[in-house]
């Protein structure tokens, strides 16, 4: 099954790759996911939404839409800013529609004392509009700089270890059921 971990912030100074290439290796040691590291930094969004994208806006997405097409579920990795989540992931989002449909969506959040938790509440339905879907049991960092050590791992590795575990089982399980649910039948929105 392939697994996109898409690391939203793009901000300069950002912690999010700590958190998501922890995560990118809990994943990679699973035998049953291909894992596909989706960072935003690297790819330039077209600035404007257009039902019919120019062709500059066509050749920005040539590179991410066909990774988000691949994927049979994902894990958004996303800090809370101002109680929310990225504005670069929403442009993400709203750039794709069908990449999304009928798949399993997982997420690791990180922050201060609320470790992200309230731009997880508010991607939950974003997604269920776009006929994805959440899976229930999520990744929490809070405070999450005094969480990880210089090396980039967990200071606490049992604990985040056993919650990326139950993230994956539950990514697995969905994004296979969903996977077969559509080569036998087309997902019709």
């Amino acid at each position: 099954m392939r697994l996109a971990v898409i690391l939203s912030s793009v901000r300069e100074g950002r912690f999010g790759p700590v958190p998501a290439t922890w995560f990118a290796e809990e994943a990679r040691r699973r035998e049953d996911l291909v894992v596909d590291v989706i960072d935003l930094t690297e790819h330039e969004l077209p600035a404007a939404l257009s039902s019919t994208p120019s062709p500059e806006a066509v050749a920005a997405l040539a590179t991410i839409s066909p990774r988000l097409e691949q994927a049979d579920a994902f894990v958004v990795v996303t800090p809370e800013y101002n109680h929310s989540f990225p504005a670069s992931l929403k442009h993400l989002i709203d750039w794709h529609y069908t990449q999304w449909r009928a798949k399993p969506v997982g997420f690791l959040s990180y922050g201060g004392l609320a470790g992200g938790l309230r731009a997880v509440e508010q991607l939950r339905p974003i997604f269920a509009e776009l006929h994805a879907v959440t899976v229930r049991d999520a990744i929490s960092f809070h405070s999450a700089w005094e969480q990880f050590g210089e090396d980039g791992r967990p200071k606490d590795p049992q604990g985040p270890a056993n919650a990326a575990k139950v993230l994956l089982d539950q990514l697995a399980w969905w994004g296979t059921a969903l996977r077969d649910a559509r080569a036998k039948s087309p997902y019709q929105a």
